[in-house]
């Protein structure tokens, strides 16, 4: 079972809440478009304090990548090793983290992912997570 405190989720909120239903939404700036991640109350370019929330694909290219060997606090859920993927959205320079599954043949930065929404156990909790995979 998914646990979000929505009062204490702070201005990324409706990503964490949308995770928690199946969906990826990220914030848009109703006054002038921009997108912003991580989510920010008011808009760095033009002040505005408006803000949607869009649904997006779970789809984008690797930007970044870690293979993890040993255990750390929290991740007593996952086997080792475990590789995590930092992953730019549609071209946009919006990145989100997540664990790959499948094959890791063709891994590189750049390659094509397409992701979907999991769970992930962390200390006494079930957070949601993103999963991705080799296109």
């Amino acid at each position: 079972m998914v646990q979000l405190v929505t009062g204490q989720l702070g201005a990324e909120g409706p990503y964490w809440e949308g995770l928690a239903v199946g969906q990826l939404v990220l914030p848009r700036c109703k006054g002038c478009g921009a997108w912003h991640w991580p989510a920010v109350w008011r808009c760095g370019q033009c002040g505005s304090w408006e803000h949607e929330w869009v649904e997006q694909q779970l789809a984008g290219t690797i930007f970044s990548w870690n293979r993890t060997h040993l255990r750390f606090a929290g991740t007593e859920g996952l086997p080792v090793p475990f590789t995590t993927l930092l992953v730019e959205l549609g071209g946009s320079a919006i990145r989100l983290l997540g664990l790959i599954e499948g094959s890791e043949e063709g891994l590189r930065i750049g390659a094509a992912v397409t992701g979907r929404i999991d769970r992930t156990a962390y200390q006494d909790t079930t957070i949601p997570s993103i999963r991705w995979t080799l296109a």
